[in-house]
Parts: C-alpha cells; sequence; structure tokens
C-alpha cells in the first residue's frame, strides 16, 4: 500500500553573497532555457516525464550550463507544463506551447542540501553556493517546526527572486495519519460553503466578504487590459509586477479566511471541517472559473495544513445540489427554483427562507455527517454544527447548553 502524505512549504529569504547572486541569476536563466528546450522537443508528442527525460536530457545538456540533476528537473517541469495544457485542452480551453518566463528554479536533495546552522548549499551552473536562511528571531516561527521536526522531510523546493529578495519555498512532507483513527468518535462537523461575495459561510452563520478580494480582481483586469492594448517591454514588466501584488494580496487573504475558519471551528469543537468538491464550485460559476478555482483550491489547502496542528480533519463531499436543496432535514426538497436569486433561498415546499450560501454551508456539512454515519469506515461524524445549536439526520436540533463566546 501506497504511504499518503500531508505536504507544506516554509517560505525563507535567503542572505545571498554578490558573487552568489550572480550565479543564482545565470542559473535562473539557464534553468528556463532548460524547461524550454523540453517543452519545444516534446510538445505534441509526449507528457509522461520518462519520455521527455528520454529525448530531452542531451539537448538541455549541451545547450545550457544546466548540471545533470537540474536539466532532469527541468524535464520534469515540462511534463508537468504540458500535462496542464492537455488537460484544460480535455476541458474545451483554448491552448498554446508553454513558455517559461517565471523566475523560478526548482531544486531537489540532491541539488540542495539543509545544514544544521542555519544555511543552505544550492547547485548553480558552476559551483554550489552556500547561503544564510534568513529564519525569524521569534523561535515560534512557523519555519522551525519543518525544520527541526525529523516527522518532516525535505522535498522539492523552489528558489524564487522578487524585487532583488531570493526567496526558498521550502518544501516537506511527512506520513499522513490513519484517517479512520484521527476522528474523533461523536464529532462534529463545521461546513463551509466558497463563493465570490462571500468566500466562505459556515454553517455557524460566519460570513468572510470576498468583496475586497474581488475589487482588487477587477482592478488589475482592468490594468491588464490597458498595458496589454500598451504592448511595450515596459508595460510587460508593469504587468508582471501587478500580476504579483495581486497574488501576493490573494493569498494573505486567503490565509486569514482559513485562519477564521479554524477559529470558528475551535469555537463549536468541531473535529472535521467540510468543503464540497471543487467540481461542484466551478461549475456554478462558471465565468469566475480561473482566478476562483485557484483561490478555492489554495484556501482549502490552508485549511488543511492549518487543521492538522489543531488535531481537526477536513472532509470534501459531493457537491450535488447543496445550493438546490432545502437543508430543513424535514424537508429535504430540491428544486432549482429554490434558490430564486444568488442571495436568497426559499424552498418551494416548506417555505424555509435563507441566505443562500448559508443554506448551501449548512448542507455541506450535514452530507459529511450522512457520509459518516453510512460509510464502511465509520468516521463518526454525529452532527453539523450551527450557531445556536446542532442538528442530525433522524435527530433534529439540539440546542447549546451554554453560550459560544
Amino acid at each position: 500500500m501506497t504511504a499518503e502524505y500531508i505536504r507544506r512549504t516554509a517560505i525563507t529569504r535567503l542572505v545571498v553573497s554578490r558573487s552568489a547572486h550572480n550565479l543564482l541569476e545565470e542559473t535562473l536563466s539557464a534553468w528556463k532555457d532548460g524547461c524550454q528546450i523540453a517543452v519545444n522537443k516534446a510538445w505534441g508528442q509526449y507528457q509522461e516525464q520518462r519520455s521527455i527525460q528520454s529525448i530531452a536530457y542531451d539537448a538541455i545538456r549541451s545547450e545550457t550550463e544546466l548540471g545533470s540533476q537540474h536539466a532532469i528537473l527541468a524535464t520534469h517541469q515540462a511534463a508537468e507544463a504540458i500535462q496542464a495544457c492537455r488537460t484544460r485542452e480535455e476541458n474545451g480551453r483554448p491552448i498554446s506551447k508553454p513558455t517559461f518566463s517565471a523566475p523560478t528554479v526548482r531544486y531537489d536533495s540532491r541539488s540542495m542540501t539543509l545544514f544544521d546552522d542555519g544555511t543552505v548549499s544550492l547547485s548553480t551552473v558552476e559551483d554550489r553556493v552556500r547561503c544564510i536562511l534568513a529564519l525569524p528571531d521569534d523561535e515560534d516561527g512557523y519555519q522551525y517546526k519543518y525544520l527541526s521536526d525529523p516527522e518532516w522531510q525535505l522535498t522539492e523546493s523552489t528558489l524564487t527572486i522578487r524585487e532583488g529578495q531570493w526567496f526558498l519555498h521550502l518544501g516537506f512532507r511527512k506520513v499522513a495519519p490513519d484517517a479512520e483513527c484521527s476522528t474523533a468518535e461523536n464529532g462534529t462537523v463545521l461546513g463551509v460553503d466558497l463563493g465570490i461575495e462571500h468566500l466562505a459561510v459556515t454553517s455557524t452563520g460566519r460570513f468572510f466578504s470576498g468583496s475586497e478580494l474581488q475589487h482588487e480582481r477587477k482592478q488589475y483586469e482592468k490594468l491588464q487590459r490597458g498595458l496589454q492594448k500598451t504592448g511595450t517591454r515596459s508595460a510587460y514588466r508593469t504587468h508582471r509586477q501587478v500580476s504579483r501584488r495581486l497574488r501576493r494580496f490573494a493569498i494573505d487573504c486567503l490565509h486569514r479566511v482559513a485562519n477564521g475558519i479554524l477559529a470558528e471551528a475551535r469555537r463549536f469543537d468541531c473535529s472535521t471541517i467540510a468543503f464540497e468538491e471543487l467540481t461542484g464550485i466551478v461549475e456554478r460559476l462558471p465565468d469566475q472559473s480561473l482566478f476562483h478555482n485557484w483561490a478555492f483550491r489554495r484556501l482549502i489547502s490552508y485549511v488543511e495544513y492549518k487543521a492538522i496542528a489543531e488535531g481537526i480533519d477536513v472532509l470534501l463531499v459531493d457537491p450535488r445540489n447543496t445550493s438546490r436543496m432545502c437543508s430543513r432535514t424535514d424537508c429535504d426538497h430540491v428544486d432549482p427554483e429554490n434558490r430564486s436569486n444568488r442571495d436568497t433561498f426559499l424552498c418551494q415546499e416548506c417555505e424555509y427562507e435563507v441566505h443562500a450560501d448559508y443554506n448551501a454551508a449548512k448542507n455541506i456539512g450535514l452530507r459529511a455527517v450522512r457520509c459518516g454515519h453510512t460509510s464502511s469506515h465509520r468516521t463518526g461524524i454525529s452532527q453539523c454544527a450551527l450557531k445556536s445549536g446542532t442538528i442530525a439526520p433522524g435527530e433534529g436540533f439540539d440546542p447549546y447548553s451554554t453560550g459560544r463566546g
């Protein structure tokens, strides 16, 4: 049986000397060339890593200064880019041959070594360079958890440069605990619905606004259109800077929402957080799928790795009809007309009226409860958390005995 892993990334700035900086820049340039050579060789013919490595490795070694391990990693990067294009094509989206312009270089255990003194050795187009990890002064910094715990193994990592500063995105993994053992008996699930106007809504009635992120995205798209019309090299550089700024803003926003979801789970003693599978979200939001599909995946991944530290599981449930079904457990009526507009849910059967996103969050939580009760794994999830109590199919509503602060 293949082991399942939990994967995390620890981002650390590097203290880099001038000579090391120059070598890393040369390596970055050669890396992009190597990835492009591999794509050019394989485009339209191959997708698998082994096939691309066999036809592109020699060309990368002869046409760039990359070492043998980086040449292999470049073929892997090319394979992933081609496979992503193939997936988009299967989904009916237009594709073009990938080009590599991002200022990043991939590293693994053969091309990078971490030392106990807080330094890292990195392969370049010439000699290895040794740089200092600029770790937080506070030893509670999250990076230390992965660097000091032997359960976390170093895996492939990414070096990138941003505004003249080098950052190492260190990849770590550890064997995932047995899900059947990690879920508490008689646990409580927090349902979470994801959307645009509200990035997240919980079954306990907490709403996380998406208006700030939506505003930034629209401003970016407006500026992007203007820069594309200009078409100059300066406009291209500005576009890349603005794109990176939006990405950093979005990541910060998503982390804050993830922290809020975890706080809500702790507040209501939840052992599981449930989301719907992302296919259902994208189908409901076809015009927003590109940006928000990325954002939703990021948000769920942030909740997943933060939940591990809290001993909370994350579960994805079947997305069918979560927005169309009445969340009253004595009704469960499904009708497209139940959701009369984006914000309002009005059941055509029992006339239950509530905010549409809150209704969906309850349905997601209740679906996780039903999965727990019917699964052969018997996960032990027995009720869905609401603001003033818990609810479970066949058992009804059970109010909290004390208030939730």
